[in-house]
Formats: C-alpha cells, structure tokens, sequence
C-alpha cells in the first residue's frame, strides 16, 4: 500500500503515542454521514474496515479521513426555483422580486438537499512517531489540510507542524540543474518544470525527455527557476519533487522486487509487510531529502 503523494508535516522524534491512545483521541471524531440540511460530513474511518480507527504495524500507525459531500447543482436548483417562481406570479399577479427569488432559491436548495447525491472521499494518512512524521497521502495541501486539521482538533496538544527546510525546494532545484548532478543519493529523471516568476510565468515543462544541461542554463539564465523536478533515490524510489515540498508521483523501484520474493499467509500479513517496507524507505528518503535542502529550519 504505497503512498503516491506525499504531503509532510513534522513530529518530534520519538513522539511518545501508542495505537491504543490515538484510538483514544480519534473516537470523539469518527466519521458520521451527512444528514437532513448538512452539506458535508468529515471525521475519521477504519483504514482496513475492520472498526478499529489506527492500524498499526510496529510503530508505525495508519489512519484514514473520510469526507461526504452532497452534490447539488445549482443548476437544479434553479431550474426548480424558475418553475416554483412561474406558480407564484400566477398567484399574486407579478413577477417575484430579487428578495423572493433569494429566499425562493434557499426554500428549494433545503427541500431537495436531503435527497440529494453524496460522494464520498477517502484520504489516509500515515503517523512515524519514531521518525517524526505526519505522511499524507494527497495531491492537494487541501486535502491534506483537512486531515492536520482534524488531528489538531482531536489531539491536544498536538505537536505537528509543515515541514520547513533552510534551503526552499526551489532554490535547491535549479541549484542541481545548473551544476547538472544532482544531491549525493539522488539522480536527477527526465521530468522537470521551470517558471519565470512574476506576471508572465513563462513555462518550459519536460515530459519524459533528456535534459539538455545546456539548454536548460540558458533558461535558468533568463530568469527561470525549476518548481518540479523528476529524482530517484538511490535506485528505490522515484519522485516528482514539488516547490511547495510536496512531493508526488512515488514509484517504488527495486524495493517492489523484495516483495515479490516474499510469501505471505493472507491480505494482511502482505498488508502489514507493504506497509513496513513502505515507511522503512519513505522515512530514510525523507531524511536524506531534508538534508540535501540544508537541513529543517530550527
């Protein structure tokens, strides 16, 4: 069960939490569907549906929010408004006015909101209490806002934070590119963006294509500076690292060969197994990436 993005929060190492005691915390939260006028509904859920909100692998613990939301057009809305509107002219003998429209519209969005469409949306999350950190698993910071969000409401108090480093990411970047090699454990891939800042935003994008170390200086020279760049680490793992230290697009590559050595006894134990070998391997990427960046901002 790998993650395919990374959003990172920090944890002070060796985070004195249990399984049990989260499980403590996280309850008050637990997920509740929408219902009647609610628009949305939001908490915490199973990650392997079995009633229990943290799994738990070694120390590494495993959690997942779910949200609903109630889809109702607005174009529902108003066509059944503009209808309910031509019954009312035919009453009182005039055309409803902005005020009887206003509150025409919001008489219909509560009739129909409870028969209304709910999507729901998982978004799991991965807590190293050794390591000290909060993994989400999201390619919006959105997304994983809402699930920071939430921990900080249920635990308290909650010691996480976004991760900060010395050197932006960007920085960092365009600095590898302009000497054409990349930090000691990482190679530089064939996929990278560089912006000019400012109004014009000027983009160049590779795409699965060699970088030209010449071609690109000369646009890092005119003012770009690179904002996603493609890296592998250490032959085990390829990323697309973000400007906003986000990182997306993880492929696991040799590591995938040890588990199809292994030999499992069911789901779970393969479950268990994926999930240590993911958080061994993210954990010391992670370390390594922050120090390629000048290390995390006291």
């Amino acid at each position: 069960m790998w993650f395919k993005n990374l959003q990172l929060y920090r944890l002070p190492a060796n985070w004195n939490i249990t399984a049990s005691a989260l499980e403590d915390q996280l309850s008050p939260f637990a997920f509740g569907a929408a219902t009647g006028l609610q628009m949305q509904g939001i908490g915490f859920t199973s990650p392997r549906d079995n009633g229990q909100l943290v799994h738990a692998v070694d120390r590494q613990l495993l959690i997942r929010l779910t949200t609903e939301k109630k889809l109702l057009p607005a174009s529902i809305i108003n066509q059944v408004a503009k209808e309910k509107a031509a019954e009312l002219e035919a009453e009182q003998g005039y055309k409803p006015g902005k005020k009887q429209m206003k509150a025409l519209k919001e008489q219909v969005a509560d009739e129909l909101l409870p028969r209304a469409f709910s999507l729901q949306r998982h978004t799991h999350a991965w807590i190293d209490p050794v390591n000290g950190w909060l993994v989400v698993d999201a390619a919006s910071t959105a997304k994983a806002d809402d699930v920071h969000g939430l921990l900080v409401k249920a635990i308290d108090p909650w010691p996480g934070k976004p991760l900060r480093v010395n050197v932006s990411p960007a920085s960092a970047m365009t600095s590898w590119l302009l000497a054409d090699e990349a930090p000691s454990g990482f190679t530089i891939d064939q996929d990278a963006e560089l912006r000019q800042p400012g109004e014009t935003k000027s983009t160049v994008r590779y795409i699965r294509h060699t970088l030209d170390p010449k071609e690109v200086r000369e646009h890092i020279g005119a003012g770009k500076a690179c904002v996603r760049l493609g890296l592998t680490w250490n032959d085990r793992i390829s990323f697309v690292l973000t400007d906003s230290l986000a990182i997306k697009r993880v492929s696991p590559l040799d590591v995938l060969q040890q588990k199809e050595d292994a030999v499992y006894s069911g789901k779970e134990e393969e479950f268990d197994s994926d999930m240590a070998l993911m958080a061994g391997e993210v954990s010391a990427m992670l370390a390594d990436l922050v120090h390629a960046m000048g290390g995390e901002v006291e």
